[in-house]
């Protein structure tokens, strides 16, 4: 390596190092590895994709030792020794210590950890209308993405509560590293009314920790440590920290990039009128590295609805069953990690075409469908989409650092809590207490349809449950099971989605709008049907 690289490389890495606060952790400071000759020039001979990433880049003067341990022996004999690749996200976090400091800061603001099936929660007759799923134990609205992985772990429906804050409620606000503020009770601990719910698959969107565990799609492969099948509890031991700056950002030249691999397929499988396509075209280049083991998705320009929908959107993955035929859909499926990218109008018909559904309802048999977290094909065809408004735009907005400095705040807040910030840089005619109106406004008319919605899915799963006893015919019950899985779809979507109906009113009033019908038509069947029942029992 020529003195001036050598030079160079030792001083990013003495600077970096001079930069560590506590909150960097002992892999991140544990010194690099040198790798003779020119660090770069060497990488480079085997892993051109990097060098296409890297070169010309922000990040092009950073030596590979960097963020690479192990490179000397990699070298050697890279097929024996592979390297070791530090993506804490404390690493990051020497430099982009603002970033790292507003992803961590727990805004209280924001509300504490509230269950969704409350009478003041999003979806209050949640029990009723999704009664088997695992979702009905404990179902809760998001505290942040600080607590993106903590959440999923310690809640009744994970694992029979197995996972709990060490001590107790009082750390309820702890951010960090995962096993430092959880324990595991043991695999004998079981809390009363819990579940056994989780799954690979939901994990890879929590955390980065997986990257190079996980093959595209969570397919099995013996360079693979955690695949769809693995035991769910491994895998969450092996998760400690939520979801990284890796996911949004190429480490090698920093440009703005997706890796989560069911929305890589998706995008793919449609790349010309997917719902970030615009002329017939997606701003996503997908590179696939260790020959096609993992791949990522690199942007010319920063789309951070696409960055935000590798984890805000509906996507299946858990097990479930197919439509035509009745048989189990288990994780060895890859359909048990996939992305539809479709809104509430369009699932149904989608999850028929693909043959799955996650569940049966306890009372109707109806099949079902439950959703995730469906923000980013909402807000795709809303009039701020339309706009060209971005997902960061407004979550995300710009602040000064204790230096006067400009950076985004990573904390991902919510734009009613911060209406300055996000809304009056373009509505510079308006102000926060009109603003402030408009947004209550409209959520609480998409909250009015939602309460109608589920009244009518009541009504129907009552009068399925009367009809089912007075000796209805089958082939009614099945018309009203039909109803109750369009009235289903068209309602619970939005009780998955976390904006009320703000990202996209008009698709949510449609939507409502429509279950109710659907459900009205249902009762209207089942009442019709029992009232022939009646006259018929007269007339003996």
């Amino acid at each position: 390596m020529k003195k001036t690289t050598l030079a160079l490389a030792a001083a990013l890495v003495g600077a970096l190092a001079l930069l560590s606060t506590p909150l960097i952790t002992s892999a991140v400071n544990k010194p690099a590895t040198a790798v003779a000759g020119d660090g770069r020039a060497k990488c480079y001979e085997c892993h051109d994709e990097i060098k296409a990433l890297k070169e010309g880049s922000k990040h092009a003067k950073l030596a590979c030792t960097v963020c690479h341990d192990n490179l000397q022996a990699h070298v050697s004999d890279p097929e024996k020794n592979k390297p070791v690749t530090l993506i804490d996200q404390q690493l990051c976090g020497k430099c982009h210590r603002s970033q790292l400091e507003s992803f961590y800061n727990v805004n209280r603001d924001g509300g504490a950890r509230k269950e969704k099936g409350v009478p003041t929660g999003r979806s209050p007759m949640q029990d009723k209308l999704l009664a088997p799923y695992g979702f009905t134990i404990e179902h809760n609205e998001p505290r942040g993405h600080a607590f993106m992985v903590i959440d999923q772990f310690a809640v009744d429906r994970f694992q029979g509560g197995r996972f709990q804050f060490k001590g107790g409620w009082k750390n309820i606000d702890k951010t960090g590293k995962t096993w430092d503020v959880l324990e595991d009770k043991g695999k004998d601990f079981k809390l009363k009314e819990t579940a056994m719910a989780g799954n690979p698959t939901c994990i890879q969107c929590k955390t980065s920790d997986h990257i190079l565990k996980w093959k595209f799609m969570g397919d099995k492969d013996p360079k693979a440590k955690w695949d769809r099948t693995s035991n769910i509890v491994d895998v969450a031991k092996d998760t400690n920290n939520p979801v990284g700056c890796i996911h949004c950002h190429d480490p090698h030249g920093s440009q703005p990039r997706v890796v989560r691999d069911g929305l890589i397929q998706a995008i793919e499988r449609d790349s010309r009128t997917n719902i970030f396509s615009k002329d017939g075209k997606t701003d996503l280049k997908v590179i696939s590295f260790r020959d096609g083991f993992r791949k990522i998705g690199v942007m010319g320009k920063t789309d951070s609805r696409m960055m935000c929908a590798q984890c805000h959107v509906e996507y299946a993955c858990g097990s479930g069953t197919q439509w035509s035929d009745g048989k189990a859909v288990k994780y060895d499926d890859q359909r048990t990690n996939h992305f539809p990218l479709k809104n509430a109008l369009q699932l149904l018909k989608h999850y028929r075409e693909l043959d799955f559904f996650d569940f049966k309802h306890a009372v109707t048999g109806a099949r079902l469908i439950k959703f995730q977290h469906p923000e980013a094909e909402t807000y795709a065809g809303s009039v701020h989409d339309k706009a060209g408004v971005q997902c960061h735009q407004c979550h995300m907005p710009k602040q000064k650092d204790k230096k006067g400095k400009m950076f985004s705040n990573h904390g991902v807040v919510k734009p009613k809590q911060n209406i300055k910030a996000a809304c009056l840089g373009c509505h510079s005619d308006s102000s926060v207490a009109k603003k402030q109106y408009e947004m209550d406004s409209i959520i609480n008319y998409t909250k009015g349809k939602m309460r109608k919605a589920e009244y009518w899915l009541g009504q129907l799963i009552d009068n399925y449950a009367a009809a089912q006893r007075m000796g209805v015919t089958e082939s009614v019950l099945t018309q009203a099971r039909e109803k109750h899985e369009e009235a289903h779809v068209l309602w619970e979507y939005w009780t998955a989605e976390n904006s009320d109906g703000f990202h996209n009113p008009e698709l949510a009033r449609e939507s409502l709008t429509g279950s109710i019908a659907a459900s009205k038509a249902g009762v209207k069947i089942l009442n019709d049907a029992m009232a022939v029942v009646k006259k018929d029992e007269v007339k003996k």
